[in-house]
């Protein structure tokens, strides 16, 4: 990846009168805002429906797109849509987004904008070319309102277990309600495509982020059941977590299926092959979430309540890492290779050959040297300020542990003294490393506290992933202001 830097801001969080942000001219505002600051990549968070507790790392699907980032403008100039469709409330704060409000509101105005739609060609041949997974995930959300939405491990007997002749009878009985989920994600693929053309016309990549894992509750693991560590039930054995370590005494608890590898080799990694092909249709580079997980990963039993008693367990390695890369050789990919990393993930990163991440939050450790130290870098990398489960800059220079002794050993490293301003300082820091790719949460461009923090891991708290930037924020003052960090870098 060529000597670049970039923004990392989510689609949710761009400004929006409708609750959330959306694909529509926030998003190519923000690709003019990004190709004025010198920036060459715009990053993202997986932009899968939302799930439990609102995450995007927990959806119902991995291939399918979230509906409530469809532009309600669009159908509006369609003539499918009215401006008196528009005008509800979508929320009281317009820095951060009410989920309730979108699971209430959303869906019934974009089925009036379905119930308006004309059928045409177009439609079907999508339906038709994407009908290997689009089949199951349109079923399977139909499904799911007949029953309530609950788990579809709560679903009657014969659909949960897919029996040929309660899918054919569901199909059936809700072919109005699949055609409209089908209709979204026409819709959705149509409204990406002209946004993603639009970003490489301004000479910006997209960065996309892919989970390592599904949830248990989606159309994947119901309709892929072999593919998962799951009893004769189809409940799981084992879940996904991480061991504790010095933030979390109990580790954390993700609580999702883990995948069956050993099935998944013996047919070629089909399904992550698929998964990776269609991230390829949105994103012109893939982060790998959770990427040490490819190489052993925390198993725990499905029964326990805390992470504490898992284990680890060899995965895949560089199989999956090489029939990845003989597949897709034109895709770019970042690991990301954040938590314990022992000698193995390390030669499996490098084996990789994809850039890994470096943390400029977790650098300055007065105890001890950090690996995250700028003069530590290669070029192959990229280096983050913070992610998305990270503090803001303003927040971790305001809340860090042995703050005193942290600071002190940062502004010695940095060389700067207490009349210079700390968070400008770390930026600045980050562009001018050895990384060949440097990127800036938004929010410490816009130089904002603990209450713009996107998500804090482990914790089902009420801002995760709420936070949206304000109208007006990304003006040209701060696009200059980027732009000459970014030049004098070299990073332009």
């Amino acid at each position: 990846m060529k000597r670049s830097s970039g923004i990392l801001l989510h689609i949710t969080s761009l400004p929006s009168p409708y609750g959330i942000g959306n694909l529509g001219q926030a998003a190519r505002d923000f690709v003019d805002f990004l190709s004025a600051a010198k920036q060459h990549y715009w990053q993202i968070l997986p932009i899968s429906p939302t799930g439990y507790g609102d995450s995007p790392y927990q959806s119902a699907s991995a291939f399918a797109g979230n509906p409530y980032l469809l532009d309600p403008d669009a159908f509006v100039a369609e003539g499918l849509l009215t401006r008196e469709d528009l005008d509800q409330t979508w929320g009281l704060r317009p820095e951060e987004t009410d989920y309730g409000r979108m699971y209430e509101k959303r869906l019934p105005m974009l089925r009036r904008a379905f119930q308006n739609a004309h059928e045409t060609t177009d439609f079907d041949d999508f339906c038709r070319a994407q009908a290997g997974w689009l089949d199951d995930y349109a079923l399977f959300m139909a499904v799911k309102a007949k029953f309530g939405g609950g788990p579809w491990l709560d679903w009657d007997a014969d659909i949960r277990l897919r029996q040929p002749k309660a899918m054919a009878r569901y199909r059936r009985e809700l072919a109005e309600e699949i055609r409209f989920h089908q209709w979204l994600q026409y819709r959705f693929f149509g409204q990406w495509q002209a946004l993603r053309a639009y970003a490489n016309s301004r000479n910006i990549a997209i960065i996309g982020d892919i989970p390592i894992y599904v949830p248990m509750d989606s159309a994947d693991v119901w309709s892929n059941p072999a593919a998962f560590q799951l009893n004769r039930s189809r409940r799981p054995r084992v879940v996904a977590g991480c061991p504790p370590d010095a933030f979390t005494r109990d580790g954390q608890l993700w609580g999702n299926p883990i995948y069956n590898w050993d099935a998944m080799a013996a047919d070629g990694f089909s399904w992550w092959l698929q998964r990776i092909g269609a991230a390829a249709r949105f994103f012109d580079v893939i982060r790998i979430d959770h990427f040490r997980g490819i190489e052993s990963y925390w198993s725990i039993p499905a029964h326990h309540k805390t992470a504490r008693h898992g284990k680890w367990v060899k995965g895949p390695g560089m199989a999956l890492v090489d029939a990845i890369k003989n597949a897709y050789p034109q895709v770019r990919f970042i690991a990301e290779d954040l938590g314990y990393l022992t000698p193995e993930v390390l030669a499996l990163v490098k084996g990789s050959g994809f850039p890994g991440m470096k943390v400029l939050e977790f650098a300055f450790d007065s105890r001890e040297p950090s690996d995250y130290l700028p003069h530590k870098y290669d070029e192959n990398c990229v280096c983050y300020t913070g992610t998305h489960d990270n503090a803001t800059l303003r927040q971790w220079y305001e809340e860090s542990s042995e703050k005193d002794l942290d600071r002190a050993y940062a502004r010695k490293y940095m060389g700067i003294s207490e009349g210079e301003d700390f968070c400008e300082a770390i930026i600045r820091l980050g562009m001018e490393s050895k990384a060949g790719v440097f990127m800036t949460q938004m929010q410490d461009y816009l130089d904002l506290d603990g209450r713009s923090r996107m998500n804090v891991p482990g914790e089902l708290n009420a801002h995760n992933w709420r936070w949206r930037m304000l109208p007006g924020a990304a003006n040209d003052q701060l696009a200059e202001r980027i732009a000459a960090l970014t030049e004098a870098a070299g990073r332009a």
